[in-house]
Parts: C-alpha cells; structure tokens; sequence
C-alpha cells in the first residue's frame, strides 16, 4: 500500500520533531512516511535534525511573502510539489487561516502542552502555558493531540496524556517533563493514527471503499483483539475473532471449543499469573444470536439475551477493561441468523478521558452485503500505553473460502504477537457451519 506522505512544520529546535522522527525509526510509525519538514525560520535548529534525519526540507517566511495569503500561498505550491497528506504542527509557531485549515481538513494535527480545555487557545502557547498551570495550581497538567481548525487548540481531540505538577516545579522544569513523558509519547501515536486512516482512504478511494484485511493488518504491529463481521460472495454469515499479546501472561493461551463456542484457556496453566482478563467465552450461541466479543460480556450478552433484552441493553451495563493505563475497549459482535438472510451488530465500548472516568458507548447495525465485512480492533497501534481503536469499524473484503480468509488474517497478524484465531462461515438458511481454529502455541 502506498503510504501516506507526512510533513512536519517547525519554527524552532524541533525537539517533537526528533520524537517523530525517532518513532518513525522505532517503526511506531509505518502508516505514513515524514518526506518533508518545512520552517517559518531559516535558523531553525529542526531543520538540522532533518537534514541529518535525510528528510528533504523547505523555508517559508511570513515576513519575506509580505502577507498571509501570499505566505500560505508558498506554504500551498511546497506541500503540492512534495505531494503531501498529513501536516504534523511541531512547535510552528504561526497562526494558519481559516481557509487553509479547511482546504485540508482532518489532515492537520497539532500538540499542545497542556489538557485541553485548560490553558488553550490565542496566545497560549510554550513556556506560558506552564506558568499559567502553576499559576492556577493545578496537580495534574499534560499534552494533547488535536486536530487544526480554524479555532486556536479548538479541533477534535486525538490523545492526551496527563502528568502530575510536583512541588517545587518551575516552568522550565515542569514543560521538560511534559515533553517527555507525554508530548514525545502521543505525538506519534496520533500521527500513526491519523496516517493509517489516511493511508486506506488513499489507496481505496474514501470511506466507502472495502481493503483487503491483510493489507491493514501488515503495518499494524499490535491491533491487539480484532472482531470481523460481514457476508460471504455467496451470502454466508462471516465472524472472525483473534487475540495478540506482549505480556507471557497474555501469550500463555489458546483457543478451545465446546459444543460450538470458543473459549479462551491457558496453554500452560502453571504459568498462569492473572486471569480476569485473559480467560473468557469468546464466541457462544444463544437461540438464533451468535456472539462474539473479547472478554466476559460475552457472558453478559448472552444472559440479557436469554431475559428477553437487547445487545445495547447488556452492553449498557459494561464498560472498558480496567487495565490502566491502557483502559482496554471491549469490542463486541452479533449476528443475528434467520431463514430469510442475517443482520448483525458491533459494538465498542471505550474510556473517554486518559483516566477512565468516562466510558463512551458506541454500536454499529449493518445489514450484510455480499463479500463485504466490518473489522473492529482494540487498539490503533503498538505504543505505551496503547491507543484505543478510533473512528467505525473498517470495510474488508470477505472471501468466499474459509481457509483463504483465515490464513490472511494470520499471516498478516505480527508473528511475535498473535496467539490465537477463530472463523466461523455459518449458512444462515440452515444454521449449519463450517470453522476454522488456529493456535499458535501447540
């Protein structure tokens, strides 16, 4: 797949820029590729890092084009020369129209070293803003990642990440500890994000458009737990569900299954140090509803079910995993099987602040198309802590043979990480199916 073109644009010493430039290295991020680091300043020490980081460079002055206009006029013809997707803000420390902003909506992100709403918009910006959060005596500061519009620090936000104020912090102290321990963290993870979003809509012509599951999957190091949902060519009802994990505890699993549902079990149970999380019914049958999901509401699911009550009904009862700091998002499936065809239902249920005060509740309804499927993961990518699954499942395309989609998705899974895999191609007129389990420890 052709990857999407990231420039970064700098005022100063570029230290976010290094960060990046660093991940990218690390191979934290592989969705897109930094090509270009433009600077408002021709003494800019980021220019230096990039020149030696062998990233082509550009120098736009506001002061020489005379203008804003003109000035984002030059900004313009150098991003269309370098065929640029994504603009990463990294210390730029120029205000960019309204106009601009819209011409590339969603392609613009932009730290910022505070928790935004607090200490935001006009005129707050680098060492003011930590003078300003000692000021108020606040104990817990960060940074967020957010999206650019034509609003000071006003756009969506991506990720934050919160760091505690100590006694005794100054400003320069305090802003070099926010750096480190958040800036430099999810600045990356955000431009991997936005990149891998913007990676599939140019490859595949927009939101609409269906990519093979393997293609996403190879520049993805840690989806974590994936659910697949969707219909064969020949109107099968397709359910796919696989597990990753980094931790020997997460690792030490397999797949089992008993009268038709899947099991999460250890593979050695002598080493088994927690399992709360790791040890649950993935996949059960109740009546005409197979459900599918990565953890116990599995179980939660099926009881509301069997009350007479609904999937959003038993989900409401249920929030995020409590592993933080990465507050896991329980993604859920339902298909519902009928003589007459199928339709199914997703679900993801995530933490809508760093802290997880918050749970957000999200469900999806699909009727099938043929040889279209909807994949849910949760987690964008690898990082510390990991960020949570954003934006609606993913369209892929379903095969028509079971084996040929499983080994897709196995293959393209990262081979230190997977652990277990589940298919399921189900006739919808009959209930009769046919499945597929891989386990990679044996």
């Amino acid at each position: 797949m052709v990857k999407t073109r990231i420039a970064v644009f700098i005022s100063g010493g570029g230290t976010n820029l290094q960060a990046l430039i660093d991940a990218q290295k690390r191979r934290e991020i592989v969705s897109g590729e930094i090509v270009l680091v433009l600077s408002s300043s021709p003494q800019a020490y980021g220019l230096v890092r990039a020149e030696e980081a062998g990233i082509t460079t550009a120098v736009v002055s506001r002061k020489e084009a005379g203008s804003q206009e003109a000035f984002e006029e030059s900004i313009r013809a150098v991003l269309a020369e370098h065929d640029i997707d994504l603009i990463i803000l990294a210390g730029f420390m120029k205000i960019l129209s309204a106009d601009f902003t819209r011409a590339y909506d969603k392609r613009i992100i932009n730290v910022h070293p505070s928790l935004i709403p607090a200490f935001c918009g006009k005129g707050c910006y680098g060492l003011k803003v930590h003078e300003m959060a000692l000021d108020y005596g606040v104990k817990l500061t960060g940074a967020t990642v957010h999206y650019v519009n034509e609003i000071p620090d006003g756009g969506e936000i991506i990720l934050q990440r919160a760091v505690p104020v100590e006694e005794g912090d100054t400003p320069e102290v305090l802003q070099k500890r926010v750096m480190a321990e958040a800036e430099w963290k999810i600045l990356p993870q955000a431009a991997e994000i936005v990149a891998r979003r913007l990676m599939m809509e140019k490859n595949n012509s927009g939101i609409y458009s269906v990519a093979d599951i393997g293609a996403g999957l190879a520049v993805n190091a840690y989806p974590g737990r994936g659910i697949v949902i969707g219909a064969s060519p020949a109107g099968k009802a397709v359910c796919a569900y696989f597990i990753m994990g980094r931790s020997d505890n997460s690792r030490n699993r397999i797949f089992s299954e008993k009268n038709g549902e899947i099991f999460t079990e250890p593979f050695d149970p002598s080493k088994v140090e927690d399992p709360s999380l790791i040890i649950y019914a993935a996949v059960r049958k109740q009546d005409n509803h197979l459900i599918v999901t990565n953890g116990d509401q599995t179980d939660t699911i099926y009881d509301f079910l069997a009350d007479g009550k609904t999937f959003e009904e038993a989900l409401a009862t249920r929030q995020f995993e409590p592993d933080h700091p990465n507050l896991t998002p329980r993604i859920s499936g339902m298909i519902d099987l009928e003589e007459d065809g199928f339709g199914y239902r997703m679900s993801i249920l995530k933490s809508m602040d760093p802290e997880g005060h918050r749970c957000g509740r999200y469900t999806f309804v699909y009727e099938p198309e043929a040889g279209l499927g909807h994949f849910i993961h949760t987690y964008e990518q690898d990082g510390n802590p990991l960020p949570t699954f954003q934006g609606e499942p993913e369209r892929v395309n379903v095969p028509e043979s079971i084996d040929a989609f499983a080994d897709e998705i196995w293959n393209s899974l990262d081979e230190d990480n997977k652990i277990s895999l589940y298919v399921r191609y189900t006739d919808p007129a009959t209930g009769e199916y046919e499945d597929k389990l891989i386990n990679k420890n044996k």
